[in-house]
C-alpha cells in the first residue's frame, strides 16, 4: 500500500459508495466518509476509513469528495444543504457527482459548486458492488481537464476505466442514462425470457445454461437470471432504482419528443413490479409479474 498527498471524501457508503471508499483507503489514501446508516458506517471505519458526522466533516477534509447517492435531490442536500459538504471544501478542491441524474440536474447542481471556486466532475459510476470493492468500476466522467486530472489519484483507486467524455457537464450522465437504457431492457427482457421458457415447460437451470452458451445471452441475462435460479432476491440493485432511472431516461427523450418503446415497456414492468410490492427487492424480482410462472423456490429444493 502507498500513501498519497490528496485526501479523499464518500458521502454515501450504500452498496457502491462503501465499496469505493474501501477501495481509496486501500490505495493508501486517506479517506473520510459519512452516511446515515450507522452500519454503513461501521463496516467503513472497520476497513480504516475516517468516519464523519456529517457531509460538512467529510467536505472540510477532502481534497476529492465523490457523492455517491440515489439521486440528484439527496445529492442538491449532501453538498449544497444544511451541513452540506461544498460550504466547508477548500477552494480548487474536487466535486466528483456520482448519482444517476438528468443532464439538466447536474448542470444546474454544478453552478453554485463552481462559483463557490471548487472543481467539478460529472461522474457517474458503472459495475456494481462487487466492481466498487474490488476498485474496478467504470467511470463516465465530464468536466474541465484541469477537475479529472485532479481527481486522478482517486480514480486510479476505485476504477478499472474513467472515459473522457470531454469538458461539458451533463455529457456524463447522458451516456450513463443510455447504459440504464439498456440495463432496464436487458434485465426486463432476461426476466420476460425466464418466464416465457419455465412456462413453457423448461428446466430453469438447463435453459440458463443453453442461452448462456448462445447468442441470446446479454451480461444481465448472466448476471440476474442466478437470482432466480437461487429465489435470491437481496437487492443489490433493486427494482425501484429501475422505476427511477428508467424513469428519468423516459422523461429526457419526451422533452424533445422522442420515441422509446422499448424503455416505455421495461419501465411499465419495474413500474408493475414496485406496485406489487417488490420495490425494494433485487431488479431480477420483475419476473414476478407473470402470473401463474413456477420461478424456482429454495423450499421447493430441501
Amino acid at each position: 500500500m502507498t500513501s498519497h498527498s490528496i485526501r479523499a471524501g464518500v458521502v454515501g457508503l450504500g452498496s457502491m459508495g462503501l465499496g469505493m471508499a474501501v477501495s481509496l483507503v486501500r490505495a493508501g489514501i486517506e479517506t473520510w466518509g459519512f452516511d446515515p446508516n450507522p452500519v454503513a458506517v461501521t463496516a467503513f471505519g472497520t476497513e480504516g476509513g475516517r468516519i464523519a458526522a456529517s457531509p460538512a466533516e467529510v467536505g472540510a477534509a477532502a481534497d476529492v469528495l465523490f457523492c455517491v447517492v440515489v439521486n440528484a435531490e439527496q445529492a442538491r442536500a449532501a453538498l449544497l444543504g444544511e451541513g452540506g459538504a461544498v460550504a466547508a471544501m477548500a477552494p480548487g478542491s474536487v466535486v466528483v457527482q456520482c448519482a444517476t441524474c438528468a443532464p439538466d440536474a447536474v448542470r444546474a447542481l454544478a453552478e453554485p459548486i463552481l462559483a463557490a471556486g471548487l472543481h467539478f466532475v460529472d461522474g457517474p459510476i458503472s459495475g456494481g458492488a462487487a466492481k466498487a470493492a474490488s476498485g474496478e468500476i467504470t467511470v463516465m466522467a465530464s468536466g474541465d481537464p484541469q477537475a479529472l486530472a485532479k481527481a486522478g489519484p482517486a480514480f486510479d483507486a476505485v476504477a478499472a476505466k474513467v472515459f473522457d467524455l470531454g469538458p461539458s457537464i451533463g455529457a456524463g450522465s447522458q451516456v450513463k442514462l443510455v447504459n440504464q437504457l439498456l440495463a432496464g431492457v436487458h434485465i426486463a427482457a432476461a426476466a420476460e425470457a425466464m418466464a416465457y421458457g419455465i412456462s413453457g415447460g423448461c428446466d430453469p437451470n438447463a435453459l440458463f445454461e443453453v442461452i448462456t452458451a448462445s447468442a441470446g445471452n446479454s451480461w444481465m441475462f448472466q448476471n440476474r437470471v442466478p437470482h432466480i435460479l437461487d429465489d435470491d432476491y437481496a437487492p443489490r440493485s433493486a427494482v425501484d432504482i429501475f422505476v427511477k432511472d428508467l424513469g428519468l431516461v423516459h422523461g429526457s427523450a419526451q422533452q424533445r419528443k422522442f420515441p422509446l418503446p422499448m424503455t416505455a415497456q421495461a419501465l411499465q414492468m419495474f413500474t408493475q413490479a414496485s406496485a406489487m410490492g417488490l420495490g425494494r427487492e433485487d431488479d431480477a424480482a420483475v419476473v414476478k409479474i407473470f402470473p401463474g410462472v413456477a420461478l424456482p423456490r429454495r423450499d421447493r429444493e430441501a
